[in-house]
């Protein structure tokens, strides 16, 4: 019998953490048929020899609501083998919102999650209010990769209360509208809500976004309506009590946690990094996860796979943007800044300003104000990175002058680190390996001009498997593919499984790695953003369809809408 596609002579890495074996995969209709030695004829042959092929790569923690609409093949996470995300993140979500009223959640995305509101206003065809009609369009839209979605609160505050969302405690009618169309998304495909009670999420006129004015009961209704609903995952991005030791609300906010999950039945899930300022606080919530499932509750975390950064240049944001003579510096083209800063007075001025602090809290992945022994040289992609001090000790100028000089040379097109979590990279490592944890947090789709970690999945392959073999290949592949569909709830994705979706990645695992990060104004309106492409991948599927050839797009959109559990049931 015949195949649409067979991979051939591949070491078949099958995602259950087992040990690797030969044989050639065959798909049919979307699906993987065979496993074995294949003799048969196929439309289209894919030769793996000396490569791995690995279930598609799943990543659970995206804000790729908007970029959907204007990019179809979901790049830059489809270059590093992603075939299927999870959107609406920490609470941000298009839906539900009327059409006339998409300025309440633009205004919740634009600063907090750094996207473009000239891009989604050119870029977005509005044709929605509720969540079930924003599933129904995401569905039409044509796809390179499959895309999953959660309800997110702050979406969901602003449609039932309008502005009042942003500054005043929910009524029992309001409360009442929400759960009825929470449960409607849920119904619809929903793959549950989220929320946000961070400080790091605030509008550009620096007030709360709409789900922080929520009081916890108001959370744990909505959490509740899942749990009598019994389908749905809740995501938190979480108070912020874990960013100084000794916090006076941090045991009272994790007994919440737990209560919740336990009480609900859901499962609870939240970003979780080592931080320098706060070391070991990570190890409270690592011990809160064993405690929620003792006491009967389903909790899990997403970590990162190394540094969480935000990534400073001259083309995108540095720490001196907003002070004096930078400012003004700052708002001319590029190659006027590259002009003026050769003008040895400026620079001294430059220097002199760079002195100063910033009085605008950062947020986000927003530049911090320097550490200069905390900001290093991207001269590569792999590291080991110099410190901004480091070059300008071996320079004997100032480091703010040696941050220039590098710029200079290198014609602006070099990158700044400036870590902001995961520092102490064995901490990372021990978050990887934990039992409860799950290898996942690019935040693709949103941050666009700050950070890059669309590549996370590819830099856990390269880095803790191959360089620091720390990891087995077998156990990454699995970190990346079973795992978080199993997280998720993709019965039928993240194993080599005759039967399930043919979603497939062909990769060299001596070659597989992040590519220097570029930055492109691709955006629509012309708005800029970073991107990263991958090297050692030979081809990505989707659904059985070639997407992906040596990164290179093939025509193909074989991506789908992953609705969640009650609309596959029904």
């Amino acid at each position: 019998m015949a195949y649409d596609l067979v991979i051939k002579n591949g070491w078949v890495v099958d995602g259950s953490g087992l040990p690797r074996y030969r044989a050639d995969v065959g798909v049919r209709d979307g699906r993987i048929a065979t496993i074995g030695r294949i003799r048969e004829s196929a439309r289209e042959v894919i030769d793996a020899e000396g490569r791995v092929v690995s279930p598609g790569f799943v990543d659970g923690h995206t804000h790729m609501d908007a970029q959907v609409f204007w990019d179809p093949l979901g790049t830059s996470s489809c270059w590093h083998g992603i075939t299927s995300v999870v959107m609406g993140n920490c609470g941000f979500t298009l839906a539900p919102c009327a059409k006339a009223d998409r300025n309440l959640v633009i205004r919740n995305l634009q600063r907090a999650e750094d996207i473009s509101a000239e891009a989604m206003e050119a870029g977005i065809e509005w044709t929605w209010t509720t969540y079930a009609q924003f599933l129904d369009t995401l569905e039409s839209l044509p796809k390179g990769i499959n895309y999953s979605g959660y309800m997110g609160h702050s979406a969901l505050r602003t449609y039932v209360m309008g502005e009042r969302a942003f500054d005043q405690v929910a009524t029992e009618d309001d409360l009442k509208a929400m759960e009825k169309e929470l449960r409607s998304a849920l119904t619809a495909g929903a793959m549950g809500f989220t929320t946000s009670r961070s400080s790091s999420h605030e509008t550009p006129d620096r007030r709360p976004v709409a789900s922080r004015v929520a009081a916890w009961d108001e959370v744990r209704r909505l959490v509740g309506a899942m749990g009598d609903m019994n389908a749905g995952i809740f995501e938190i991005a979480g108070e912020s009590v874990d960013r100084e030791l000794g916090h006076p609300g941090l045991k009272d906010y994790q007994c919440r946690l737990r209560d919740l999950a336990v009480e609900t039945g859901r499962p609870v899930t939240f970003g979780l990094f080592s931080r320098k300022d706060a070391p070991d606080i990570w190890r409270t919530y690592a011990a809160l996860l064993d405690e929620t499932a003792a006491a009967g509750g389903r909790m899990f975390a997403q970590v990162h796979s190394r540094w969480l950064s935000a990534i400073l240049s001259f083309k995108t944001q540095l720490p001196f943007d907003r002070l004096p003579v930078w400012k003004d510096l700052r708002a001319l083209p590029l190659a006027e800044q590259k002009q003026r800063l050769r003008d040895p007075e400026l620079r001294r001025r430059l220097v002199e300003a760079a002195r100063e602090r910033d009085n605008r809290k950062a947020i986000g992945t927003e530049a911090r104000p320097p550490i200069y022994d905390w900001i290093f040289v991207m001269d590569t992609v792999e590291g080991p990175h110099r410190s901004v001090a480091e070059a300008a000790k071996q320079r004997g100028v100032d480091p703010v002058e040696a941050m220039i000089d590098v710029a200079l040379e290198k014609d602006f097109d070099v990158f700044f680190l400036q870590p902001i979590a995961n520092e102490n990279q064995d901490h990372a490592l021990e978050l990887i390996k934990h039992p409860r944890t799950v290898v996942t947090f690019s935040d693709s789709g949103a941050h666009v001009s700050q950070l890059m970690d669309a590549s996370l999945q590819t830099h856990l392959l390269s880095h803790w498997v191959r360089a620091k073999q720390a990891l087995t290949l077998e156990a990454a592949v699995r970190m990346l593919t079973f795992d978080t569909a199993t997280h998720w709830g993709f019965a039928d994705r993240g194993l080599v499984r005759e039967g399930f979706a043919a979603d497939l990645v062909v990769f060299d695992p001596e070659t597989i790695g992040p590519e220097m990060p570029e930055v492109v104004n691709d955006l629509p309106a012309g708005a800029k953003r970073l991107t990263q492409r991958a090297r050692g991948i030979a081809a990505t599927v989707v659904n059985g369809e070639v997407l992906l050839r040596d990164g290179k797009h093939t025509g193909a959109l074989p991506g789908r809408l992953l609705r969640g559990p009650l609309a596959r049931s029904a």
